[in-house]
C-alpha cells in the first residue's frame, strides 16, 4: 500500500511542476501580448534602445524560437521554420525585407495557440521524456534534459526579451 501511495504522490507532484511550468509560460505570453497590444505598429519598428535591436526583430525571433519548440518536442513540424533565417541566424537590418509587424503579431498569436493545445495534451509523465535535440545515451546520464526543461528555458528566454522590450 505504501509503494501505491508513493507512486500517487510523485505523480500528483509531477502534475503540480507540470502545471506552475506551463502557467509560467503562458504568463509571460500574456504579459507580451499586453505590452504588444499597448504600442502602435510604429513603434514596433524603433529599437529598444539607441543602436539596439528594434521591437520588431525581437518580436520575430521569439515567434521563430518558440516555434522551434514544436518540433523540438516532437509535437508536429514547426509553423514557420522560414523566420529562422533572418530572426535567429542574422542580426536585425541584415535583411531588406522581414515580415510586417501585423504579419508577426498574427503568428505570434496562432503559434501560442498551437503550443497551448499542444501542451494541453501532454500528460505529466511526457514532459519528463527527452526532448528531439539529445541522444538516448546523453538523456540517461542528465534525464534534466528533458521536454519540460525546454520549455523552462524558453519561458526564460521570452522573460528576458520582454524585459529588453520594456526597457
Amino acid at each position: 500500500m505504501s509503494t501505491q501511495n508513493e507512486t500517487t504522490a510523485l505523480k500528483t507532484s509531477k502534475e503540480l511542476f507540470v502545471k506552475m511550468v506551463v502557467s509560467n509560460w503562458e504568463l509571460q505570453n500574456q504579459r507580451l501580448n499586453g505590452w504588444l497590444a499597448k504600442l502602435s505598429d510604429e513603434r514596433l519598428l524603433e529599437p529598444v534602445a539607441e543602436g539596439k535591436n528594434r521591437a520588431v526583430y525581437l518580436l520575430g525571433h521569439l515567434v521563430a524560437v518558440n516555434d522551434g519548440m514544436i518540433a523540438l518536442l516532437g509535437l508536429g513540424e514547426r509553423l514557420y521554420p522560414e523566420l529562422d533565417e533572418p530572426f535567429v541566424k542574422n542580426p536585425d537590418r541584415s535583411f531588406d525585407e522581414i515580415p510586417t509587424v501585423a504579419e508577426l503579431k498574427e503568428k505570434w498569436t496562432n503559434l501560442n495557440a498551437v503550443l497551448t493545445d499542444y501542451f494541453a495534451g501532454l500528460d505529466a509523465e511526457e514532459w519528463f521524456t527527452k526532448h528531439n535535440a539529445i541522444s538516448d545515451e546523453d538523456f540517461a546520464r542528465e534525464p534534466h534534459r528533458n521536454k519540460l526543461n525546454i520549455l523552462i528555458n524558453r519561458t526564460n528566454h521570452e522573460a528576458y526579451h520582454l524585459g529588453q522590450l520594456i526597457f
